[in-house]
Parts: structure tokens; C-alpha cells; sequence
């Protein structure tokens, strides 16, 4: 008998289920059309928005940083300090989030396990959004404060949370996600920042999917909302629409300072290599340069939810480019992913544990990239297999 029977047993009920997966090998770059199992698919499952990723320009000053800085950046920031080109970085963000100032981690999830925890302490209380992102939930775990839960943007649900217990707390954080990541749908941010003033409380938005999508040029839901200044803690993400690795929270001065000493991903983890920051900076210079990423990325995604509500795929409410073709039942989600990847679409389906059981979706992240006859394409094919499976 192994000591590893349990993990096959477990591995077994994933096979039973109908919700196994191997993962696909990509032969190329994370473009709009990817070779794919060395078959040419149109890619429906990327975060690369803008397409940045593949930018001329974006590549050669991750060459140009590798050059001059090396491969590495040899230990964690608060030991061997800050390259001068990832304090450029900082600053340049801050300038393009219009914020004080920012600090820059390893990932958004780092963001997230990292800030939580540093910002909140006993006696403080975390209100979090039921659909907060998994990092969230991993990062309000590891802090020391009480959590309570409000029902999906619910904003009675919150106020009759605060008003419970907000005499029992020193400070209160409320998190929310700022577009929500497998249904595409926008935080009610007026509304938070609202409850936050009248009951005193600490705002907390990871834009991760809002960042280089919403607001100008891709400024992110703060700014798509004109909140400057009313959000405490803004994070945001260098891995989707900007194309590369890393996250950031962008804040005030003294959330900085305060995270540069007690964030542990930047105490116990090595900074960002300087390839991704070199590149990180040419992407958010093309960003302020010019809206016509954003542009082609929201002229496509309407053109493809419209294409697809008329076939009549059930894609929720989203108000953004990610666009969920809702399926339900777990397997068929998975056969309706594979069914699609056979006939050249790739698109991943998303099951239980990242959404609730019973609601199996296709998420389809529509990217500026993508052609019209990309998606052209990939719409024939869901209708075909759409049809086969009666979806539609």
C-alpha cells in the first residue's frame, strides 16, 4: 500500500467526475491563433487583452533590461535594495494610476497574501464580496483580523454588515474585486466608497482584470468611476492587459512605506527580474501613449457577445470583455471545451472548486489580438457544437 493511495483515489474521482484534465502544450507565443497540441486553434483563453505580450517594442526592452541588468535581481528588495529601473517602474505606475504612490510584488496573488495581512491586524475586521478572486479569500486567511462575508454586490447586504458590527472593530476593510473574473461584471464602487464614509471604513480593490481594460487607456475601474483618492488600496496586475509577470498596489504614501516593511512576499521573496521589468515599462508607456489598444480590444468583445447572445448562448452579465458562455452541469462544460478544441477554439471550461457547483461555464477572454475573422471562426464553431450538444 502507498502512502500516496489517498492521491490516486482522489485523481480516480476527478476521472469519474468528467472534470480531468490534461493540460495542452502551446508551441508558440499566447497570441489570438496559438499552435495548440501542434494544431493552429483560435485562443479564447488567454489574459493577454491587448495583445502587449507579442508587442515588438514590450520584447526588445525586455532584451535591452536582460543586457544591462542580468537575468536576476539576486535577492529580495528589503536585502540587496531596488534596481533603478524597478523604482522607475513604481513611479511610472503611480503616475499612470493617477495615485501616490506604488508598490510593486512578484505577482497579483502576492498582492494579495502580501497587502491583506500587513494592512489589518486583530481587533480589525475584513467585509469581503461572497465572489471575491481565490487570492483574496487566501490572503484575508492568513491575517489576524475577524472576516464577515456580504452577498454579491449586494450593498443592503454590506451596509447590514457594517452596521452589525462596525462599533465592535478598531478598523474595518471592505474588499471587492473591481471586475469580477469569471463573470465579467463591475463592483458597485460608488456605492462602497459611499457605505466606507458613512461607517468609517478602509476600501480595498484588487483590479486585476480592470487594470489595462477599464477607465483611460486602461487606467482601471477607479478611474473608469472617477474615484481618485477614495480607494485606499488599489491592486492591480502585470501578467493580463500589460502583459507580463507582477502585480502592484497602488496607494498612498505611507501604505508604502508601511508595506515595504511588513509585506512578506517582498521580505521573503525575490523582486521582479529585471526582463519583466524592462517590459512591464514599455507596455505601460504604449498604454499612456495611446487608446487604440483599448480600442480594438472593447470594438471586439462587443462584436463577439453580440455574435453569440443571437446564436442564443446564455453569457450572463457581463459588462466587460470577459464574456462566460454559462453551461452549467460540470462534465458538459468540460465536453463542450473539448468538443470546441477538436473543431479549432480553444477555450478552457471553468468548473467547481473556482465557481460554485452548478454553474460550469466557457470563459471566452476576447483579446485585441484576436481578427474579426478570428472570432468570426470561433463563433461558427460554437455554433456547430453548441447545436450538437443542445446548448442552444
Amino acid at each position: 500500500m502507498s502512502k500516496l493511495d489517498y492521491m490516486y483515489k482522489q485523481v480516480d474521482q476527478l476521472k469519474k467526475d468528467g472534470v480531468y484534465r490534461t493540460l495542452p502544450i502551446n508551441y508558440g507565443p499566447c497570441t489570438g491563433v496559438i499552435e495548440l497540441n501542434h494544431k493552429t486553434v483560435v485562443n479564447l483563453s488567454s489574459n493577454n487583452y491587448l495583445g502587449l505580450a507579442t508587442h515588438p517594442k514590450v520584447k526588445q526592452a525586455a532584451i535591452d533590461a536582460v543586457n544591462k541588468y542580468g537575468a536576476g535581481t539576486g535577492s529580495v528588495r528589503t536585502i540587496v535594495g531596488n534596481q533603478d529601473l524597478l523604482e522607475e517602474l513604481e513611479i511610472l505606475l503611480a503616475k499612470f494610476k493617477r495615485e501616490e504612490a506604488v508598490t510593486c510584488f512578484q505577482s497579483g496573488l502576492n498582492c494579495n497574501i502580501g497587502a491583506i495581512q500587513a494592512i489589518v491586524n486583530k481587533g480589525d475586521l475584513i467585509v469581503s464580496d461572497a465572489l471575491n478572486h481565490a487570492s483574496i479569500i487566501d490572503g484575508v486567511k492568513l491575517s489576524k483580523a475577524d472576516k464577515a462575508v456580504f452577498k454579491h454586490s449586494d450593498m443592503q447586504d454590506l451596509e447590514r454588515v457594517l452596521k452589525e458590527k462596525r462599533t465592535d472593530y478598531n478598523n474595518v476593510l471592505i474588499i471587492t474585486d473591481g471586475v469580477f473574473s469569471m463573470d465579467g461584471d463591475l463592483a458597485k464602487l460608488p456605492e462602497i466608497v459611499q457605505l466606507a464614509k458613512k461607517y468609517e471604513c478602509l476600501t480595498y480593490v484588487d483590479d486585476a482584470h480592470g487594470s489595462g481594460v477599464l477607465g483611460e487607456s486602461g487606467r482601471g475601474t477607479v478611474d473608469h468611476y472617477g474615484l481618485h483618492g477614495e480607494i485606499d488600496f488599489i491592486i492591480g496586475t502585470l501578467s493580463k492587459a500589460i502583459g507580463v509577470i507582477g502585480g502592484y498596489v497602488a496607494s498612498s504614501k505611507i501604505v508604502k512605506e508601511w508595506l515595504l516593511h511588513r509585506a512578506r512576499p517582498i521580505l521573503f521573496s525575490t523582486a521582479l527580474p529585471p526582463a519583466a521589468i524592462g517590459a512591464i515599462i514599455e507596455s505601460v508607456k504604449l498604454l499612456m501613449g495611446s487608446t487604440e489598444f483599448t480600442d480594438k480590444l472593447w470594438d471586439n468583445a462587443r462584436y463577439f457577445k453580440a455574435k453569440l447572445k443571437k446564436l442564443g448562448f446564455d453569457t450572463g452579465h457581463s459588462e466587460t470583455p470577459i464574456t462566460p458562455v454559462l453551461v452549467g452541469e460540470e462534465a458538459k462544460t468540460m465536453e463542450f471545451s473539448k468538443a470546441l478544441l477538436a473543431e479549432g477554439v480553444f477555450v478552457s471550461g471553468i468548473v467547481f472548486p473556482t465557481v460554485p457547483k452548478g454553474t460550469g461555464r466557457l470563459r471566452c477572454m476576447i483579446s485585441a489580438s484576436h481578427t474579426k475573422e478570428d472570432l468570426d471562426f470561433a463563433v461558427k464553431v460554437f455554433e456547430k457544437v453548441g447545436k450538437k450538444l443542445n446548448i442552444i
